[in-house]
């Protein structure tokens, strides 16, 4: 019954060492954090292996997380923080596209910004996309695929919310110019 512990009851609970509360944690938060790597890195398992780190350093520095706070954008700040080392250090990358489907959250309500699309055009939205940077595109992925607000955002990427509301705006544009230059099969998705 570990797992109906609330984040900051579990929290106290793993700094006490009980790993019990802290499997609750990780059994929370294990999906957010392995799809958190897999965009960063585009490659499954490379992806469970970051996570798994990110897990194992967040239990070391429990005791330097701040109480009152969410404990999903301080794990997912860890996770995005990894995938990018690994990223940088050479890791193995696929076509995020490929698997896209199978990463959306299941929700009995689809999100405002859904798009219906067909695959011609999904893959489509996915070059645009990876044709920005690494900092775009995860500011993209933190909002639109981990559904974090701009709050959380900005714990998981280390910066203040106004300077995460003008990255996600920036990203936003950058977006629109290379699909308008790019992909016009894409410009009227939104209508």
């Amino acid at each position: 019954m570990e797992s109906c512990l609330s984040d900051s009851e579990a929290i106290l609970r793993a700094r006490e060492g009980d790993g019990s509360a802290y499997a609750a944690l990780v059994t929370n938060h294990q999906e957010s954090a392995f799809r958190a790597a897999f965009l960063v890195l585009r490659d499954a398992s490379a992806a469970e292996d970051i996570a798994q780190e990110a897990f194992v350093r967040a239990y070391r520095e429990l005791r330097r997380f701040r109480a009152g706070e969410s404990f999903r954008p301080w794990l997912l700040r860890i996770v995005t923080n990894l995938a990018l080392n690994e990223k940088r250090a050479g890791g193995r990358r696929t076509a995020l596209f490929e698997r896209a489907g199978r990463l959306q959250a299941d929700t009995t309500e689809p999100a405002p910004d859904e798009l219906v699309v067909s695959d011609e055009q999904a893959v489509a939205v996915w070059r645009a996309v990876d044709r920005l940077d690494d900092g775009d595109r995860l500011v993209l992925y933190l909002r639109y695929f981990l559904d974090l607000n701009e709050k959380e955002m900005a714990v998981a990427i280390g910066k203040p919310a106004g300077t995460v509301k003008s990255r996600l705006h920036r990203a936003g544009r950058r977006l629109r110019e290379i699909i308008e230059r790019d992909y016009p099969e894409l410009r009227d998705l939104n209508d």
